[in-house]
């Protein structure tokens, strides 16, 4: 998939199929918020990759706008040190995780929105990282929106030179 269809298509999938995220398409879902650029190369961003059921239904537990979580086979943790650019970064490497993942047939959404310090003790995670997001991945159950998206007319959001001259 060209990274625009991805970018045209992709929704929100909060129901998953019982079936694995294989080996390789994981490794790709990481590596593409690994090699995501961030502000001086900072890489401010910390990926745990859960696929234990126990504990995706703890975490389901734990994350009141993520429930779901507890159904995908697959979620990964982001968190973030400190560093003024660090929400940035994270929610770059975030969209990356995202795109890449839809682009493979691979549905997700982002749970959760910093405020998770309930789950840095559950996975060991040291309360100086900030946790921003819980991103539950896995084969939607149903077709998803036919790439259908309901969006503001271009020329109410996009402006051309200055505010109030439409681009489109």
């Amino acid at each position: 998939m060209e990274v625009f269809d991805a970018v045209r298509t992709v929704l929100a999938v909060r129901q998953f199929q019982e079936k694995p995220v294989p080996e390789p398409l994981v490794r790709q879902i990481v590596e593409a918020g690994h090699l995501t650029a961030s502000s001086r190369n900072g890489q401010p961003w910390h990926f745990i990759i859960i696929e234990d059921k126990e504990m995706l239904r703890k975490l389901g537990a734990l994350v009141p706008t993520g429930p779901y979580i507890a159904q995908a086979p697959l979620a990964i943790v982001v968190g973030m040190e400190h560093s003024p650019y660090a929400v940035s970064a994270a929610s770059r490497a975030i969209q990356s995780m995202v795109l890449t993942a839809w682009a493979q047939g691979i549905g997700s959404n982002w749970a959760g929105f910093e405020n998770l310090t309930q789950v840095n003790p559950v996975l060991g995670i040291p309360q100086e990282i900030e946790l921003l997001a819980i991103l539950p991945f896995g084969y939607p159950v149903a077709a998803v929106g036919k790439g259908q998206k309901k969006r503001k007319p271009l020329g109410e959001i996009a402006h051309r030179g200055r505010w109030n001259q439409p681009f489109a």
